[in-house]
């Protein structure tokens, strides 16, 4: 599928007249990127002697960005599987696997605030920023298989679940967003 070849052929067929790719595999590569942009700092950081006191943590880091990057590029591919497919729980499965691994990885950019690379500082807002978008637009992809689904205890669950996560998503990144914007000016 996608994961082998070009952006521009993925980008081709994400504007052509096709059924997929679509919304929710474009959300996976944006959060494919947030978290590439993670293991990018983590990288230019790890060896540098200023920030040696934090390598455990910085390679631990770069673990979970580097696994995380794996999953959402399969994703992409995944997604416009089950939409051609037409499978509906799989089509709400892939878009609620995106938004749940885009918490798992806008938490991994607060700890670069101050244990990153300084002169990369503001990759840590721009992954932190492609993260959460990737989360909204995996939700609205959720909420489109949802309303088709037609499974209200199942919809309840996840919307509270979704419902809370977005919350603790947005604060991370405005965090991150007014701490990297200090640090930049100064």
């Amino acid at each position: 599928m996608y994961i082998n070849s070009s952006l521009k052929q993925y980008s081709d067929d994400l504007a052509a007249k096709l059924p997929a790719p679509g919304g929710g595999s474009a959300s996976a590569l944006n959060a494919a990127l947030g978290v590439s942009l993670v293991s990018m700092v983590v990288n230019f950081t790890i060896g540098k002697p200023k920030y040696a006191k934090y390598e455990t943590e910085l390679k631990s880091i770069l673990e979970k960005s580097e696994k995380l990057r794996t999953e959402f590029l399969d994703l992409v591919d995944l997604d416009a599987v089950a939409y051609k497919s037409k499978n509906l729980r799989d089509a709400l499965d892939i878009p609620f696997m995106v938004a749940r691994l885009c918490f798992e990885g806008i938490k991994l950019c607060p700890p670069l605030i101050k244990k990153g690379n300084i002169n990369l500082i503001s990759d840590v807002a721009v992954a932190a920023i492609f993260l959460e978008s990737a989360f909204s637009a995996a939700y609205f992809n959720v909420e489109i298989n949802l309303k088709s689904l037609g499974d209200k205890k199942l919809s309840k669950a996840i919307r509270k679940e979704l419902k809370h996560k977005e919350k603790m998503i947005r604060e991370i990144r405005e965090k991150t967003e007014e701490k990297v914007g200090e640090i930049i000016r100064g």
